[in-house]
């Protein structure tokens, strides 16, 4: 049910997974999530990562205010994830997403990787200063209450300055690749306590000097 393919991006390799038992049953409703999951996993184009800014780079704030949750559901498995595969693998990351994939029933992928050409943001190169494309990788996504989840692993939330913006650029990307409505994503970033969520909301056509109704 499991699939893997291993990326060699910058940073290291990632190590991209999708469950195609629970991709193809919570994401009926999402055809363009679908068939993207499952073409990026046969050809991804390497050179998108090589060349432009990272969403995980990215140090500015945007005008959102999570909620944090403790004992949030992803936590709980976090906590889980960091206990079970301990010996399994070397890194935090590794033994919360694998375990995440391997046994909560609405993570459906891990390590996904996306990005954004400058033509699809109006403001593109005011945020970025640069013509070549946002990259990154997803750490979780997950399908609950019909909508889609983008979570981040972060071992110390509770310590994040930027998170939000990294996970909302990330939806950002997913939508433009998927032609999913970002109305159908919701953002967060976690560690074995903490959860902080959001949702995105945003008009990718507006002047950067308005960004507080860009989100």
């Amino acid at each position: 049910m499991i699939k893997i393919i291993s990326l060699d991006h910058p940073g290291g390799f990632y190590h991209y997974r999708i469950h195609y038992g629970k991709l193809n049953k919570l994401c009926n409703s999402y055809e363009g999530l679908q068939r993207y999951l499952t073409h990026v996993f046969a050809s991804c184009p390497d050179k998108h990562f090589h060349e432009g800014p990272r969403s995980s780079a990215l140090k500015f704030k945007i005008p959102v205010d999570p909620v944090s949750i403790t004992g949030h559901e992803t936590s709980k498995l976090a906590l889980h994830g960091l206990h079970e595969n301990r010996e399994r693998f070397k890194t935090a990351h590794s033994r919360v997403q694998v375990f995440m994939l391997e046994n909560d029933n609405n993570t459906v992928a891990m390590e996904v990787p996306i990005w954004l050409h400058r033509k699809e943001l109006e403001v593109y190169e005011s945020f970025f200063g640069e013509h070549e494309p946002l990259s990154g990788h997803i750490d979780v996504l997950r399908i609950e209450d019909g909508n889609i989840w983008i979570w981040d692993y972060k071992p110390n939330a509770h310590k994040e300055k930027y998170a939000a913006t990294q996970v909302y650029f990330y939806a950002l990307m997913l939508s433009a690749r998927t032609g999913i409505s970002l109305d159908h994503f919701r953002c967060g970033y976690f560690d074995h306590t903490l959860a902080y969520v959001f949702k995105p909301r945003g008009n990718i056509t507006v002047k950067n000097e308005a960004l507080k109704n860009f989100i």
